[in-house]
């Protein structure tokens, strides 16, 4: 089973001043996120391998969207999240089909790597919904410069029967970080923690 998309939104953050100071070279986040027709939306299924193929599907889709939104080669990026929200007559497990089983490995093969779990959330809301993707570096868990987060929100989306489902890269960790933690330089990404 192939997604049903109504629509693809992309979105591009670049952050260029923090605090009164620049940020150079600025910061950039872009997500990736579809609306999609919830197969499932109304009735108890057991079996939701359709989903788990939809997932896959837009891990691939979405990844080459965020880094193309960002204008960089997927190696470049540095760190990932996605996210799903379920519209009212959906489940949480509808969310957690797409984004578990299959998703995360054509998002690393986009961008070259990805030793580290990607970070992610699911929700049942309505049109309107703020999505927060949490987002961590793609290869070590512990750089805290890029633990972070994107929201997003498409006014429309998702409706009762559908869901919505969004993959966040970045070229670069928060504006002017400063609590410590592994530095990019010190990044082996090997076991996905450091």
């Amino acid at each position: 089973m192939s997604a049903v998309i109504r629509k693809i939104v992309t979105v591009v953050e670049e952050t260029r001043m923090e605090m009164g100071r620049t940020v150079s070279p600025p910061t950039r986040r872009a997500a990736a996120i579809a609306v999609i027709e919830n197969p499932f939306a109304g009735q108890y299924v057991e079996d939701l391998s359709p989903l788990i193929a939809i997932g896959e599907e837009l891990g691939e889709l979405l990844s080459k969207k965020a880094v193309a939104a960002l204008g960089i080669e997927g190696p470049a990026a540095q760190s990932y999240g996605k996210a799903a929200a379920v519209g009212e007559n959906g489940e949480l497990e509808h969310a957690a089909a797409i984004l578990h089983p299959k998703m995360g490995a054509p998002v690393r093969k986009v961008l070259g790597k990805g030793a580290a779990l990607i970070p992610s959330s699911k929700k049942r809301s309505g049109p309107g919904t703020t999505l927060d993707i949490p987002l961590g570096h793609k290869d070590a868990a512990f750089v805290r410069s890029h633990f972070d987060g994107m929201e997003v929100q498409i006014n429309d989306a998702p409706r009762a029967n559908e869901i919505m489902v969004a993959v966040a890269v970045t070229d670069s960790g928060r504006p002017l970080p400063r609590v410590g933690g592994l530095t990019i330089g010190e990044v082996k990404g090997e076991d996905g923690l450091r």
